[in-house]
């Protein structure tokens, strides 16, 4: 990445102090960005017109947005709050887009998510079949309103010319994760129940589902990297996936955390609790080809520095 592309830059990043927000920042910043403006949700509510129009107003001098805010979370809060998840997305992404267009921001960055591929999309999900079934149930609401912030980016691109780009990265993981299990995705939720359960003397822990389906994962400091990336480099309205080309099963990942946390107990897995969608592998070539991106990390080496960061700081980041 060049430096001299990021010293002219004013760049917003919703989301910037959040989890996958913060990895964002640290590399706009390690590339010598001249500005990066980071939106808190008590001053800027990004679901009110008002408010949203004020941000920009506040910061005349941006020239990018990078959309990273979202209301997301595992397969359990998105049951429960399917409502909730459609509305604050659809509204964030939408408003945003048309008061950077407004402002005259140059450049757009969308963050979409792999939920929004069909629930049978072919293996690997290659960003063309998008549009050929409908969404996995538990989390359709969330993937659809993400979804129709690719749809406005390409309209936004064909009748105004706004350079404004989507990309749909995989589930994500590492340090600073949610590990809340109320609103956790699988990794944190699993890392979290082992240690405390290792911690507390517990027999045995309980996990959703059957262990079937399987997952890629992407370290967050490698997606930070894509997205920036992605910024400086990518201009054309075709979504791009970002991930790590590394599928694995629930069950084996279970088993390789258990390796690294050094749990011993039971496993109980409770197949009255949804799955979820059977497989998830992106086909990451477009990434590499459009903008150089490749994925570094060995997923071991990702787990165990997310293992031993919730060991060490993850108590003060449940809320």
């Amino acid at each position: 990445m060049s430096s001299a592309f990021w010293t002219d830059q004013a760049v917003i990043v919703t989301g910037g102090a959040g989890f996958l927000g913060r990895h964002v920042v640290e590399v706009l910043r390690a590339n010598e960005t001249g500005r990066v403006i980071v939106p808190r949700s008590v001053i800027y509510d990004l679901r009110e017109a008002s408010d949203v129009e004020r941000l920009f107003a506040d910061h005349p001098d941006a020239t990018m947005l990078i959309h990273l805010a979202a209301t997301a979370g595992g397969i359990g809060i998105n049951r429960e709050h399917p409502g909730l998840f459609f509305y604050d997305n659809i509204m964030m992404g939408t408003l945003l887009l048309e008061h950077a267009r407004r402002a005259g921001i140059s450049k757009f960055v969308g963050i979409g998510t792999v939920c929004s591929y069909p629930k049978f999309a072919p293996i690997p999900f290659k960003e063309d079949d998008l549009w050929i079934g409908y969404p996995e149930e538990t989390n359709a609401p969330y993937g659809l309103a993400k979804k129709m912030l690719l749809v406005g980016s390409q309209a936004y691109r064909q009748e105004y010319g706004f350079n404004a780009i989507h990309l749909l990265p995989v589930n994500l993981y590492g340090p600073h994760d949610k590990f809340d299990l109320k609103s956790s995705h699988v990794i944190p939720a699993v890392i979290r129940k082992m240690v405390d359960a290792q911690r507390a003397g517990a027999a045995g822990i309980t996990l959703f589902g059957d262990g079937s389906p399987t997952r890629e994962f992407l370290f967050v400091r490698d997606a930070a990297r894509g997205i920036v990336l992605a910024a400086q480099h990518y201009n054309s309205p075709e979504p791009v996936n970002l991930g790590s080309a590394f599928e694995i099963s629930i069950r084996d990942l279970v088993t390789i955390i258990a390796e690294e946390v050094g749990y011993q107990g039971e496993l109980r897995w409770d197949t009255s609790k949804p799955n979820g969608q059977p497989r998830r592998k992106l086909d990451v070539t477009r990434a590499q080809q459009k903008f150089g991106f490749v994925a570094q990390t060995d997923f071991r080496d990702g787990l165990r520095e997310t293992i031993n960061w919730y060991k060490s700081e993850g108590d003060s980041s449940i809320i």
